[in-house]
């Protein structure tokens, strides 16, 4: 059996995907025009899939550059982003595995050297610093080509059908300002704060304190020289620190954008009631973190997310994690889903990895860079489709006599 022609069958007849083989065979689907051609460059990329029949044994052969996808990668992704084991035939599937059970032995491939493997107690300090700095400390210049001028990695909010990708992330810092209702002489605290972009915002706009703290060290010698560089160094502080180590409290509000997803299930109640703890009565918390859709779809990480991208990463519903917020003591005062913002955030970013290609992979080297080429379409597909989401939450520490300190209706 030729290659092309086993794959075709796992595929299925009308899947708009076309496929091409080391071995000189092809296939193209028998309805539409393929959207994007599989290539299949060796018997290596066989050989992973066989030791790993799932996202992980794809990955390694994308990354390590034996398959690749000649065309728009999201459409490919999208048009066979319904295709499960349970459509294929039994039948077919065992004599997929019979063609590749030789070519595992034939080849005895090692992972990528862009996987990784965690070890340690689950979610402990080291090894979640071990986490942060396999996906972040990656390469400050690698970062700005992806993510544009705005610097910042986590869900935009676009104000409009034609807004950039800058002036949506602009749009996002200013809601989670609004939301906390952040004035001059404020005290912000912003966990899990990146390049720091969130805390400079409130800085300049508000006239707040800031202070960021992110495990990252690369984030936060980035941030820390683009606060010296914007004249904020007596208003904003980015501190290369876990969470957990913070000793001052009081603050007025704090912001936690995109780091519940690394806290872990077992930790998020600590988690919610260590921030709680860190504000004044009356202080607001926005809690703004990619979710599970529902408690059926599995928390853990993809294989290929988890051993590539973001390491020991645990989605949650949304459900619970507003009922641990409140458990922690905070009083729930408003929830949106912005998971179409996620969709386009991610394809914006996808658009500038293409646009500095060669920089990226002369930064990054080409398997991380392909890494990302893989990795954000696929969560985009991921957002489309509602398996999974990203959620803001906003909570409030009750003052004396349960005073909530929010008007009768929010401005944002």
């Amino acid at each position: 059996m030729q290659v092309a022609e086993m794959f075709r069958p796992v595929l299925g007849d009308e899947a708009p995907i076309a496929i091409r083989a080391y071995d000189g065979s092809a296939s193209k689907p028998a309805g539409a025009e393929p959207v994007a051609t599989i290539d299949v460059r060796s018997e290596t990329a066989l050989a992973y899939l066989a030791g790993s029949p799932n996202s992980l044994g794809l990955a390694r052969a994308f990354v390590s550059g034996h398959l690749d996808v000649d065309g728009d990668i999201y459409e490919a992704l999208t048009a066979i982003s319904e295709l499960t084991v349970s459509d294929v035939p039994p039948s077919t599937l065992l004599k997929v595995a019979a063609r590749l059970a030789p070519v595992r032995l034939r080849h005895r491939v090692a992972p990528p050297p862009e996987e990784h493997r965690q070890s340690g107690r689950r979610h402990s300090k080291r090894r979640d610093s071990t986490a942060i700095e396999h996906h972040y400390d990656v390469s400050n210049r690698f970062y700005e080509m992806v993510l544009g001028p705005s610097m910042t990695y986590t869900c935009a909010v676009y104000p409009s059908a034609g807004a950039t990708l800058e002036e949506a992330q602009d749009t996002k810092h200013e809601l989670v300002a609004q939301k906390l209702a952040l004035e001059p002489g404020m005290r912000l605290l912003d966990v899990g704060c990146g390049w720091g972009q969130m805390a400079m915002h409130a800085a300049e706009h508000h006239g707040v304190q800031a202070l960021g703290v992110t495990l990252s060290r690369d984030q936060a010698l980035w941030a820390q020289k683009e606060v010296a560089r914007r004249g904020l160094g007596d208003r904003v502080e980015i501190r290369h620190a876990d969470y957990r180590d913070v000793t001052e409290d009081g603050f007025d509000a704090i912001s936690s954008i995109g780091l519940t997803e690394h806290i872990g299930r077992r930790n998020v109640p600590s988690y919610f009631r260590a921030l709680y703890g860190k504000l004044r009565p009356g202080g607001r918390l926005l809690n703004h973190c990619i979710t599970r859709p529902d408690h059926l779809h599995r928390a853990a990480a993809d294989p290929f997310i988890d051993r590539y991208v973001f390491p020991d990463g645990e989605l949650l519903p949304i459900g619970w994690l507003i009922s641990q917020m409140n458990a922690a003591g905070f009083e729930i005062r408003h929830e949106e889903n912005l998971r179409e913002h996620y969709a386009r955030t991610l394809a914006d970013w996808s658009a500038n990895l293409e646009a500095h290609w060669d920089e990226c992979v002369a930064e990054a080297g080409e398997g991380r860079a392909r890494v990302w080429r893989l990795y954000m379409p696929a969560c985009q597909v991921g957002f489309d489709v509602n398996n999974i989401q990203l959620h803001q939450v906003l909570g409030v520490k009750l003052g004396p006599d349960a005073r909530s300190g929010f008007p009768l209706r929010p401005a944002f």
